[in-house]
C-alpha cells in the first residue's frame, strides 16, 4: 500500500514523493466531502522497527498488544510478520468505548497484505465481531478453507437485528502467496476485492455499522467471546478507513506492490515434525490398501510392509508432502500384513509409528465382515468407545454414513476429533464414507480419503456383495448424474448382494427432522432421496444404509410402498457420536425396529446368508436379523 511504501523510505532515509491529496481522495471517496483526509483511522505496519516494549505501534491508530512471538521474516520486498496460528497476534483492546472513534460507522473500507499457511473455517486479518447464535455484531476480514471473505453486521431497516452477511470471494487463494485484500461498505453495498479485482458485492446489509456491546478488537485473528481462530501465515500491513474506497483506488493501491502478489509462494513450516493425522487406511481391495497421514512438515513417504513384523518389503510416494498417501500394490488376497510409515523432512528429522497391521480383501467365495457407524460428529468420547467395540470383533472394514465431523471446514474437528477417537479401528481397517451434511463438501473431506473419482460417488466390490456410494446433499432425483450413474451400475451389477450408503433416509419416524409429530404430520423421510426407490425395487437391492438421524431405525423389507418379504431393508445407523435424537408418538407403516441410543452396527456375509447385529454403547445386542437368499 502507498502509506507502507512512504514508511519503509523514510525509514531508509530515502526521498519520496507522496500522491496529492486531492487525488487520492479523490480515488478513495465516493462523495466528497464526508471526511476531512485521507489518512486511514488505523494503521499498522509489519515490520520490526514497529515492535516496541511487547506492542506494535500503529502508524495511525491504536497501538497493539503482541502476543506470542510472532517471526519478523525480511525478503527483497521488505518485511512481513509470520503468526504461527497458535498463540501468535496483535490485540488493540476490547473496550468499544475507548476505540470509539477508531470505529468506521456509516462506511467503512479494511485493506491487507496477506498470506494463508493453513486454511481455517474462520480465518481471521481484522475483526471486531461477536458471532453467537442470535448475537451478531461487528465486522471482520478473513478468509474461509478457500477463499477470502468480509463479514458485516449493521443496524439498517431490514437487518437491525443484528444479521451479519459474510460475503466471500469467487476465487480460491493459494497457500503461501501474498494477497492484496480489500473489503469496502457505502452504507448499502458490501464489497470484496482481491489483487485490485472485485469479486464479490452484497446488498444485504445497510445503515450504519452494528457493533456490540464489547468485542476484541485483534489483528490476526477471528475472536469473539467464545471463539478465537488465529491466522497462520504473513501479514505486511493491514488499515482500516471510515471512507468507502472506489474500484478505482483498490486497483491503484495494488498496483503499487503488485510484485508481491507475483511472487512465488512461500510456506512457513512448524518447526517440530510430528504427526498432524496418523497412519490410517484407504480403499482396500484383493490386491492392494492404501495409507495415509498427514505431518507437520514436508517429508518423504514411505511403507513399509510384509508378512511379518519386521516389513522387509516397502514403497515410496513420489514426492515431499504434508499430506501423505501411498498405495501398496501386488498385494495377496484375503491375507494378514503388517506395516508402518516412515516420514523424513528436509533436516533429516524421522517419524515414524508403532507396526500396525491389515488384511486385504477377500475373495468371492470367502465370508466376511464389516461395521456400520454413522454420525461421529463432535463426540469423540463416544466415537472412540463405539469404534473400540466394533474393533473388537475384528470387521474387515467400516461402512460410514456420513457426519463425519461436526463442521467439515474446521480442521480440528478431523485432526482433534474423528481420527484421534477412530484411531484403533481406522489404522488397521479400511474406512469407505459418504458425505454428510456436516460435512459442508469441504476440502478437508477430498483431502483425507482416498476413494475414486469423483470421490462424492463411488462403487466398491467386497467378497460377494457391492457397494454403491452417493451423496445425498447433491441432486439425486431422476435425470441428474447420480441417479443415471446409479442406475447403470445396479443395472450391470452381477454381486449376490447389493448395498447402497447415502446420508439421509427416504424413510425416518424421527420427531420433528421431517415435519413435528407432536403438533402435525410428517413427511416420514427425506423427499428427494425417496425417489431413488423405484431403483431399488427394480434392481433387488438388499439394504440401504443411512444416517442424519441420530437414532437406530430399522424398516420391513419394502417393494412398491409396502411390506414385502422380497423387498429392500432401510436402517438409520446414526448413533455413532451425534446428540440423541427420538421417534415420534406415531408408528409408521414402515417401521420394523426403532431405539434412541449410541450404537454401531455388524454385518457378516457367508455365501447366501447376511446375518446383522446392532450393539449399544455398552456392546450389548438390542436387534438382530438373519437373511437367507434363494438361488
Amino acid at each position: 500500500m502507498v502509506w507502507f511504501m512512504i514508511d519503509a523510505a523514510c525509514a531508509a532515509g530515502l526521498p519520496v514523493r507522496l500522491i496529492s491529496c486531492a487525488l487520492l481522495w479523490a480515488l478513495l471517496t465516493p462523495n466528497v466531502g464526508v471526511h476531512d483526509g485521507p489518512d486511514p483511522l488505523c494503521h499498522w505496519l509489519c515490520t520490526k522497527s514497529r515492535l516496541r516494549d511487547g506492542e506494535l505501534r500503529a502508524r495511525l491508530g491504536p497501538d497493539a498488544k503482541v502476543e506470542g512471538a510472532p517471526k519478523v521474516l525480511k525478503d527483497e520486498h521488505g518485511e512481513t510478520f509470520l503468526l504461527d496460528g497458535k498463540s501468535d497476534g496483535f490485540f488493540v483492546g476490547d473496550d468499544l468505548d475507548k476505540l470509539d472513534k477508531y470505529l468506521p460507522k456509516n462506511m467503512m473500507t479494511v485493506a491487507a497484505w496477506v498470506a494463508v499457511d493453513t486454511p481455517r473455517q474462520w480465518g481471521g486479518i481484522l475483526s471486531c465481531v461477536q458471532d453467537n447464535g442470535k448475537e451478531e455484531a461487528g465486522f471482520v476480514l478473513g478468509y474461509n478453507e478457500r477463499r477470502f471473505y468480509f463479514g458485516l453486521a449493521t443496524a439498517g431497516a431490514d437487518d437491525g437485528d443484528g444479521h451479519m452477511t459474510y460475503l466471500a470471494g469467487t476465487k480460491d487463494y493459494e497457500l503461501g502467496r501474498m494477497y492484496h485484500v480489500v473489503a469496502t461498505y457505502d452504507g448499502e453495498t458490501m464489497s470484496l476485492y482481491v489483487n485490485g479485482a472485485l469479486e464479490s458485492t452484497s446488498a444485504e446489509q445497510s445503515g450504519a455499522v452494528l457493533y456490540p456491546e464489547k468485542a476484541p478488537v485483534v489483528i490476526g485473528a477471528y475472536r469473539d467471546k467464545d471463539e478465537n481462530h488465529r491466522h497462520h501465515g504473513r501479514i505486511r500491513e493491514v488499515a482500516l478507513y471510515d471512507l468507502c474506497a472506489k474500484a478505482k483506488w483498490v486497483a491503484h493501491e495494488f498496483s503499487h506492490a503488485s510484485a508481491l502478489a507475483k511472487a512465488a509462494p512461500v510456506r512457513n513450516w512448524p518447526d517440530e515434525h510430528e504427526f498432524v493425522v496418523s497412519p490410517y487406511l484407504q480403499f482396500v481391495t484383493q490386491d492392494g490398501m492404501t495409507v495415509m497421514w498427514e505431518t507437520t512438515r514436508p517429508s518423504s513417504s514411505v511403507v513399509f510392509y510384509g508378512e511379518t513384523a519386521e516389513v522387509p518389503e516397502r514403497v515410496e510416494g513420489r514426492e515431499a508432502t504434508t499430506m501423505h498417501e501411498v498405495r501398496i500394490p501386488d498385494l495377496d488376497p484375503a491375507k494378514g500384513y503388517f506395516y508402518r510409515i516412515e516420514s523424513v523432512d528436509d533436516r533429516g528429522e524421522k517419524l515414524t509409528n508403532e507396526v500396525g497391521t491389515f488384511q486385504t480383501a477377500v475373495t468371492e467365495d470367502m465370508a466376511f465382515a464389516f461395521a456400520v457407524i454413522s454420525d461421529t460428529q463432535s463426540n469423540p468420547a463416544v466415537a472412540r468407545a463405539i469404534s473400540g467395540h466394533a474393533w473388537g470383533q475384528r470387521p474387515h472394514f467400516l461402512l460410514h454414513p456420513g457426519d463425519l465431523v461436526g463442521t467439515g471446514p474446521n480442521k480440528e474437528h478431523w485432526t482433534k476429533q474423528f481420527f484421534p477417537s477412530m484411531k484403533t479401528l481406522v489404522a488397521r481397517v479400511a474406512f469407505f464414507p459418504v458425505l454428510g451434511n456436516h460435512e459442508q463438501n469441504a476440502r478437508y473431506y477430498f483431502d483425507y480419503v482416498s476413494l475414486p473419482d469423483p470421490e462424492f460417488y463411488y462403487t466398491f466390490e467386497y467378497g460377494n456383495a457391492q457397494f454403491f456410494m452417493i451423496d445425498s446433499n447433491r441432486e439425486v432425483g431422476p435425470g441428474s448424474d447420480q441417479y443415471k450413474w446409479l442406475e447403470e451400475q445396479l443395472g450391470k451389477s452381477k454381486a449376490v448382494w447389493k448395498f447402497v450408503c447415502y446420508h439421509h433416509p427416504a424413510y425416518s419416524s424421527d420427531e420433528n427432522d421431517y415435519g413435528d409429530m407432536w403438533k402435525g404430520k410428517s413427511t416420514h423421510g427425506d423427499l428427494r432421496v425417496r425417489s431413488l426407490v423405484p431403483l431399488y425395487d427394480r434392481h433387488d437391492v438388499d439394504i440401504v444404509w443411512n444416517g442424519h438421524i441420530h437414532s437406530y431405525e430399522r424398516t420391513w423389507p419394502l417393494r412398491a410402498g409396502r411390506p414385502d418379504p422380497e423387498g429392500t431393508t432401510y436402517m438409520i445407523t446414526g448413533g455413532g457420536g451425534g446428540g440423541l435424537e427420538t421417534p415420534g408418538p406415531i408408528r409408521p407403516w414402515f417401521q420394523n425396529t426403532v431405539r434412541r441410543g449410541h450404537h454401531y452396527c455388524m454385518v457378516r456375509i457367508s455365501g447366501r446368508v447376511l446375518e446383522f447385529q446392532a450393539y449399544d454403547l455398552d456392546n450389548r445386542m438390542f436387534d438382530s436379523l438373519r437373511v437367507e437368499k434363494q438361488p
